[in-house]
């Protein structure tokens, strides 16, 4: 039997959660697995913490609760930057459910936020006031015990922040990938670029190559003509129901360089 427990305060959720259990935050991962009959738990446990669902300003960072949902960051000033990302989960319904907490779970091919966030060198708040970069978070979030807090997010410059999402449906399909990428310029050449690929491996993953690529180039044709090709230089796409591992492959260099001219800017 399926039993539901909700906790004042994040902390006794975390405290609360043992073997057989899972933890609820928007309900779009966590009530599918029990809709469909997943076995692996029998017990949910939730939190009514406000801190959740609060987004506030902390200097050049923004901090962004894991429950605050898709929807909250698309109607957010602070967050405008990252709304394309949040409007690109789903539709209304899904939106309306889904928070950041549980985007840094979706399995790919999905995760379109999550990966925006990680070109955004975000770092993760757990429960017990531990830290850890984003990027080290996703390598090894199988294995990561406790509750996700918050997000912390630094604020990109004006039209540094771009993000594209490739999909077969419109306005809601799923991803055949996705891009983000923090390209800082500095007398009109990228210092310090951060691109990130969805869907195109197991985990949203940083596309390395592509920012050394970058590094002291300028935002036209001839300035991104090394990053394009080596695109996808240390991913690792898979094939599924929507694309080949090859189709990705072929196709990554048309959108990176969409993405990189300015098509997806916030």
């Amino acid at each position: 039997m399926l039993t539901v427990e909700t906790y004042a305060t994040l902390s006794e959720a975390a405290g609360a959660l043992r073997e057989r259990s899972r933890y609820l935050g928007g309900g779009t991962l966590v009530m599918r697995a029990a809709n469909y009959g997943d076995q692996g738990f029998e017990r949910i446990v939730r939190s009514r913490d406000p801190g959740l669902v609060d987004i506030r300003g902390e200097g050049t960072s923004i901090r962004i609760g894991a429950g605050v949902t898709m929807a909250m960051i698309a109607q957010s000033a602070e967050l405008a930057f990252l709304a394309p990302a949040a409007r690109a989960v789903g539709g209304p319904a899904i939106r309306n459910m889904a928070t950041v907490g549980g985007n840094l779970f979706a399995e790919t091919p999905y995760g379109d936020v999550a990966t925006a966030l990680l070109a955004l060198d975000s770092s993760v708040q757990m429960a017990d006031g531990a830290r850890l970069p984003l990027e080290q978070f996703l390598q090894s979030r199988g294995t990561q015990r406790g509750l996700v807090a918050a997000v912390t997010v630094p604020r990109p410059g004006q039209d540094a922040f771009r993000f594209l999402k490739v999909s077969r449906v419109k306005p809601k399909g799923v991803a055949v990938m996705t891009l983000a990428a923090w390209l800082p310029l500095q007398g009109g050449r990228v210092s310090g670029a951060r691109v990130a690929f969805g869907a195109m491996g197991p985990i949203p993953m940083r596309a390395r190559a592509v920012e050394n690529a970058l590094e002291g180039a300028t935002l036209d044709e001839d300035g991104i003509t090394r990053s394009l090709a080596v695109a996808t230089e240390g991913l690792s796409p898979a094939d599924d129901s929507l694309a080949s591992a090859w189709y990705r492959r072929e196709v990554a260099p048309v959108h990176l360089k969409r993405l990189l001219l300015g098509e997806g800017r916030a």
